[in-house]
């Protein structure tokens, strides 16, 4: 909720940077700025906005009782993004799912990637594969359960896993998260600012990479006993 508001600050910051000082060139009575020393108080406002955005203290979680293995690679942390699918297939073939799914598959993930400043991933191998052999180390692969992946940069520690647990009858749920850590004053809030920035598109990409994935799995359910 924090980062929520954070980013919604940030983005408001942002626009009355952008009016108020276009206003004080040349005021824009359309959205009430009707004199360029209230364009300069519209920016001074933004400013703050924006400040606010960045400095709004995310309190940094500690897991007591790990339960998981995520909780075992990222016990302490400050952000973190969770979200999770209902898919109709077992276990196993959300996890085969996990493995294969492709860009191709997502929709607008090579934008939302470039959005985000990442590196794309190949087009012809899975993405999952493409992150824990590049940009990130597998931590941990319990088929079936979990997969960890993460990487520690200068001041930054980052993981993510995907969970798969047994839900009702011929169901799993499937969850993703994740979770970092940023170590000091400056590379906190200059990771806040990033972090509730691109939270938006985040987790657009991470919502569409767990449809993909339930899609698969979910077809491949379907197949006839000896076909998979």
């Amino acid at each position: 909720m924090i980062d929520a508001i954070g980013g919604v600050l940030l983005y408001l910051g942002l626009l009355a940077i952008v009016a108020g000082l276009l206003s004080a060139v040349y005021p824009l009575r359309f959205a009430g700025i009707r004199t360029r020393r209230r364009g300069l108080g519209v920016a001074l406002a933004g400013v703050a906005a924006f400040a606010l955005g960045v400095y709004l203290p995310a309190p940094e979680v500690r897991v007591a009782n790990p339960r998981t293995h995520l909780d075992e690679f990222a016990a302490v942390y400050q952000f973190s993004e969770y979200h999770s699918v209902l898919v109709h297939a077992p276990r196993e073939k959300v996890d085969r799912a996990l493995w294969q799914v492709r860009p191709g598959e997502i929709r607008y993930f090579r934008t939302l990637m470039r959005m985000r400043g990442l590196r794309l991933p190949r087009a012809d191998r899975p993405i999952l594969d493409s992150f824990t052999s590049g940009w990130f180390r597998l931590l941990a692969d319990e088929p079936g359960r979990e997969v960890v992946f993460g990487r520690t940069a200068p001041g930054i520690r980052i993981m993510m896993n995907f969970r798969m647990e047994d839900a009702e009858a011929g169901y799993t749920r499937l969850t993703t998260e994740t979770r970092v850590y940023a170590v000091g004053a400056h590379m906190y809030h200059g990771f806040a600012a990033y972090w509730r920035m691109i939270r938006p598109g985040s987790g657009l990409i991470r919502k569409m990479w767990l449809r993909a994935i339930q899609e698969r799995a979910e077809a491949a359910a379907a197949e006839p006993a000896g076909t998979s």
